[in-house]
């Protein structure tokens, strides 16, 4: 269910919840620290697609914007629930066990096509050589 941003406290909530994603997803985090979105579009922003990157920006700037109260209820708040809804469905589908067994499938494939390319190359020198 899409959530709509009402209040300053929502547009934080939103921009620490993204910046959780992006450090769990890209990295650039240590261990234990939550570091502020502008921080992680600063480190990781790269790793977005351009037009998430665009949301994302526009999100942190929001987020920036609400420490004054004033210009914090100003925001355009649907322009920001349509920015987090894009980040949080972009950065959600793989989860850190998701990525942990896409490595290892990679892994296993690399050595099973490994073994597989030494089998069939000694196969052929034995044909080569007529011991088989």
């Amino acid at each position: 269910m899409r959530q709509q941003a009402k209040t300053i406290d929502d547009i934080r909530r939103m921009a620490d919840e993204v910046a959780q994603l992006m450090a769990a997803r890209f990295g650039g985090a240590r261990r234990g620290e939550q570091p502020p979105l502008h921080e992680m579009l600063r480190r990781r922003g790269g790793a977005l697609p351009g037009r998430l990157r665009r949301q994302a920006q526009r999100l942190a700037e929001a987020d920036r914007l609400c420490a004054q109260p004033r210009v914090g209820r100003q925001q355009d708040m649907r322009a920001v629930s349509r920015a987090h809804h894009a980040l949080t469905a972009h950065l959600r589908p793989l989860g850190e066990v998701s990525r942990f067994q896409d490595r290892a499938l990679h892994v296993t494939a690399s050595v099973v096509l490994g073994l597989l390319l030494i089998g069939a190359a000694a196969i052929w020198l034995m044909l080569r050589r007529g011991t088989l």
